[in-house]
Formats: C-alpha cells, sequence, structure tokens
C-alpha cells in the first residue's frame, strides 16, 4: 500500500526558509522516491479552515513516508518549513495507482 503525506499551509511568511526547505527537500525526495501528486494548482477549501497550500505527496509505501519524516535530514528540514509556513502534516495508507 503506498504512503501519502497531506500537508495543510499558510502562505509563506519566510521566504528564505521556504527556499532552504525547497533546496532540502529535493534530495530527501529522491531518496525517499516522494512525489508530489497534487496542490500545485488549484485547490477549493468545502470545509475547516482555509489553507493557501494543500499537497499530497506520494510515496511507494507507507512505511517509507514514516521513514521519510522520521529520518535526520527531513527533521532538520522540517525545521525550514515550520519557519516558512504554518503547516499540518498527517501520513495516511493508501491504495497505490
Amino acid at each position: 500500500m503506498a504512503g501519502y503525506w497531506l500537508v495543510r499551509a499558510s502562505a509563506a511568511k519566510d521566504t528564505e526558509a521556504q527556499q532552504e526547505y525547497s533546496k532540502r527537500w529535493q534530495p530527501i525526495a529522491k531518496k525517499f522516491q516522494a512525489q508530489v501528486i497534487a496542490g500545485r494548482d488549484r485547490h477549493q477549501q468545502c470545509e475547516g479552515e482555509p489553507s493557501e497550500r494543500v499537497l499530497v505527496v506520494k510515496f511507494p509505501s507507507y512505511d517509507l513516508a514514516v521513514q521519510c519524516y522520521e529520518s535526520a535530514e527531513y527533521q532538520e528540514a522540517a525545521k525550514y518549513a515550520q519557519q516558512a509556513y504554518d503547516r499540518e502534516l498527517v501520513i495516511v495508507e493508501g491504495v497505490a495507482e
């Protein structure tokens, strides 16, 4: 079963931190085979608090999605994401395409 990160975030409040996170995310995504599959385009908030950014990141497995989040390199990168955005991240298991 595939693993997914569901990420809701505010607009960037620190562009330097946003750029640093993006730079650090690229090799991490490659290492853990992560792919952003939704959220680069439009979204419509139907319920709950509105978010400026909503992303769905797909991993080959749920375990790999968890390993990525818990990895030392992601935890270091996440400091920049948390500085750049107010955000929520949930890891879910789902059917692979």
